[in-house]
């Protein structure tokens, strides 16, 4: 009987565990794959009508109209006929896999306690085995650039694709930004200190931008010196003042990002990029005489003021291209992990405002890819790239119409059953069979 228990303990167990297991990776790329018959969306804007598509050892290596060539069609043949191929989608300024379930302190990871933080790295707190990164493989977002939260210099940035056993077989990019959050030069009064809710000036602006300014000032110095101890962020930010490392400043205001650009003069900053920017069109020419990109916010929101265009937020981000700046789409705010899988219908949505919806289709793929310093890899379909892509059976910037039946990062094929889709399984099932009794 003792033994009997103990057997149904451990029975007990691995079940359980399976329950939550993370599905198996997708092997390495082992035949060529062929994909035939598709309308092609290369992600720079071009379009090929009944293309095809040849993948071989993670890479593109044939991207053509079919009706162009006779050749034999090389290993696995796909025939997407009347589907849609893209390039993976990107989701930049993202917290995927570093929380899971809010309410649960220990599965939340991306925010560490201190202000200067340039040494936290948020790659190595990455868990390749979220269900919620999961989540984001059945709308086409393959990658996605993992952000640290909190403090005035949040910390590094990794680049990860999203079907991986842990974070050294995800990553695409080792640190590859520092994020810094900007002082806003407004603040709402605190109503809970009998203060008036409205907006006043912020009296410690100065003081916080002089406080950044002092700390870049001592990093420099103690790399220049002796170094006869060691000081970690003052070494992270060494790939910083060489420009390997791109500076990722989270600002809104007019104002502050006049100030971001003179600090990025001051500081001899080479790579600076402007992540939220909802005041970024008033100051357009700035940005644009000093080569500064903008992630702005996701556009399914509403205008931050009642005087605002009731559209602004849904062609923001094609007003801003008009006017000649490298422009992508980031999906923070509220339920962030989560809105990430909506970049492509954040891309539809700013389309359905104005926007030529091959140019709307960059602002999540080689845009995106150009901002993050991966487009010579990522971003489109283009001989010689990776082979991350993914069909649908319709458009993919419609939600009705983005329906997946293949997805590929670096020419695996991925699977496209998650937790959630199980769910949806059964509980379709359920209620079916139910109405049939």
């Amino acid at each position: 009987m003792k033994y009997n228990n103990i057997y149904l303990l451990v029975l007990i167990l691995i079940l359980s565990g399976r329950s939550f297991a993370q599905q198996t990776p997708a092997p390495k790329q082992s035949e060529p794959i062929t994909i035939v018959g598709a309308t092609a969306h290369l992600g720079n804007g071009e379009v090929i009508e009944n293309s095809l598509i040849i993948l071989e050892n993670g890479k593109i290596t044939e991207v053509i109209a079919a009706n162009l060539t006779k050749r034999q069609y090389p290993g696995k043949i796909i025939n997407a006929k009347g589907k849609h191929v893209y390039p993976g989608i990107i989701a930049p300024n993202s917290t995927l896999g570093l929380v899971e379930i809010d309410a649960v302190k220990a599965t939340v990871d991306q925010d560490e306690m201190g202000e200067m933080l340039p040494n936290i790295r948020s790659l190595i707190a990455y868990n390749a085995e979220s269900k919620i990164v999961e989540s984001m493989r059945p709308n086409g977002v393959l990658l996605g650039q993992i952000v640290p939260r909190g403090g005035m210099i949040s910390g590094t940035s990794s680049i990860v694709q999203f079907d991986a056993w842990n974070w050294e077989d995800a990553v695409v990019k080792e640190d590859d930004g520092l994020h810094i959050n900007w002082p806003d030069s407004y603040r709402r009064g605190r109503w809970w200190r009998g203060e008036d809710p409205g907006l006043e000036a912020n009296k410690e602006y100065n003081n916080k931008v002089q406080k950044l300014s002092d700390f870049f000032a001592a990093a420099k110095a103690y790399l220049n010196g002796k170094k006869d101890y060691t000081h970690l962020p003052y070494l992270a930010m060494e790939a910083v003042f060489k420009g390997d490392k791109k500076v990722y400043i989270h600002v809104d205001g007019e104002k502050e990002i006049l100030d971001v650009i003179q600090f990025k003069k001051d500081q001899g900053l080479e790579q600076v990029v402007i992540v939220g920017g909802y005041y970024s069109l008033d100051v357009a020419e700035d940005l644009k005489q000093n080569e500064i990109p903008v992630l702005v916010k996701r556009p399914h929101t509403t205008p931050e003021v009642a005087h605002e265009d009731y559209d602004y937020p849904y062609k923001l981000a094609r007003l801003l291209n008009d006017k000649g700046i490298l422009v992508a789409i980031e999906g923070s705010g509220q339920m962030e992990r989560m809105n990430s899988r909506n970049l492509p219908f954040y891309a539809g949505t700013v389309a359905a405002f104005g926007m030529d919806k091959e140019e709307a289709l960059k602002l999540v793929t080689l845009n995106t890819a150009k901002i993050l310093g991966i487009d010579n890899t990522y971003g489109s379909l283009e001989i010689g790239k990776s082979a991350t892509l993914f069909i649908s059976e319709g458009d993919a910037l419609d939600m009705r119409t983005n329906i997946l039946s293949h997805a590929f990062i670096d020419g695996r094929e991925v699977s496209l059953e998650t937790h959630q889709t199980e769910l949806w399984k059964r509980y379709s099932k359920k209620y079916k069979d139910q109405k049939n009794n």
